[in-house]
């Protein structure tokens, strides 16, 4: 059974969150320092690290609860809840931010009405940072679900969004 959580997306079961949380520590059994990879697995799977995923790997990797959430908190790419169908990274290295990303990333937290690591209130679009896509000398750059697009203006991310769907 699965419920909702943003617009168009699903919380798995717990069920289904404790056999992918433990197939995930099985895969990495005997690596040392292994919860980051473990980690990383259940996000792909899952698309998020959820609650109900914590007590599962405290327990099987032999640490406290408290470590876990730690470790979940401290790196920005763990999500607790799913991202949105629409997921827009931002350049924040030197060169674009020389070349206006700053600006860019001004003009998307106002229009989406969030900030970086957060979901628009309508559920449509999450905006993070992503630090050097590798388009230096086409700066300012962004991704889109994956796709990188160069020299973005506020105007072309206003088009961009819209072509996903998103409305001012």
């Amino acid at each position: 059974m699965h419920t909702p959580t943003h617009a168009g997306e699903f919380e798995p079961s717990a069920s289904t969150v404790e056999a992918i949380t433990r197939q995930a520590i099985a895969h990495y059994e005997g690596v040392r320092g292994n919860l980051l990879p473990v980690l990383h697995a259940i996000q792909h799977a899952l698309g998020c690290i959820p609650a109900s995923a914590v007590p599962v790997l405290a327990q099987a990797l032999q640490l406290s609860r408290a470590e876990v959430h730690g470790v979940i908190r401290f790196y920005p790419h763990f999500r607790q809840t799913p991202a949105a169908p629409v997921r827009l990274e931002i350049c924040r290295a030197e060169s674009c931010q020389a070349m206006g990303a700053n600006a860019l990333a001004d003009h998307a937290r106002r229009r989406l009405a969030c900030g970086f690591n957060e979901t628009s209130p309508d559920g449509k679009v999450t905006l993070e940072p992503v630090y050097c896509l590798g388009l230096c000398a086409q700066s300012p750059a962004i991704m889109i679900n994956g796709q990188p697009h160069a020299r973005v203006t506020p105007q072309k991310l206003d088009r961009l969004l819209g072509a996903q769907g998103c409305r001012p």
